[in-house]
């Protein structure tokens, strides 16, 4: 069975191409074609599934056109339609591979000052800046994805420890009601 953990989404399909089942594909990673991959892993019905790549060709720096196996025509090629696209970690080539920030999902987060932050459960990348969603004590919080606030990163324990700007965490703990 294939875990999320195992994978990294690379792209989107979008809608059929032609009448023989070939997939408009936009992705953000070329990873299919830079290292010796038969197949791509797309959710279907709440599982994530492995199909083998017939062919593909470019059609630009941003998409391309595939051929899955035994998806031969528009009906079966419609199932794809808007279904994200995902590659195993296990194939991509260690030393060549960078880490992206929607890599860190599921990643724990914790503050020198503040100590365990929580999970990262999204990465908003759209914008110049990018930021870490945290499930902070039930609420929603914003870290700026930054290399110069993280001081530690541990892959095999999903773990990154950042030293934040004063005021970014507002800590309940400061706020007392002593006199």
């Amino acid at each position: 069975m294939i875990r999320e953990e195992d994978v990294y989404k690379i792209g989107t399909f979008n809608k059929p191409h032609g009448i023989h089942g070939e997939l408009q594909f936009t992705f953000t990673d070329d990873i299919f074609d830079r290292v010796d991959a038969d197949y791509v892993v797309c959710p279907m019905e709440g599982i994530l599934v492995p199909f083998f790549i017939e062919e593909y060709r470019f059609k630009g720096n941003a998409s391309a056109l595939m051929k899955l196996e035994n998806v031969d025509s528009v009906e079966q090629a419609k199932k794809f339609t808007n279904t994200d696209v995902y590659f195993p970690r296990e194939l991509r080539e260690d030393e060549a591979y960078e880490m992206r920030w929607d890599d860190f999902i599921g990643y724990t987060i914790e503050d020198k000052v503040h100590g365990p932050l929580g999970e990262i459960t999204y990465v908003d990348d759209s914008t110049q800046n990018t930021l870490f969603y945290v499930d902070y004590q039930g609420e929603e919080l914003l870290i700026p994805a930054q290399e110069d606030f993280i001081l530690d990163l541990n892959v095999e324990k999903k773990h990154i420890l950042m030293q934040l700007p004063q005021g970014l965490v507002h800590s309940d703990e400061s706020l007392s009601d002593e006199d």
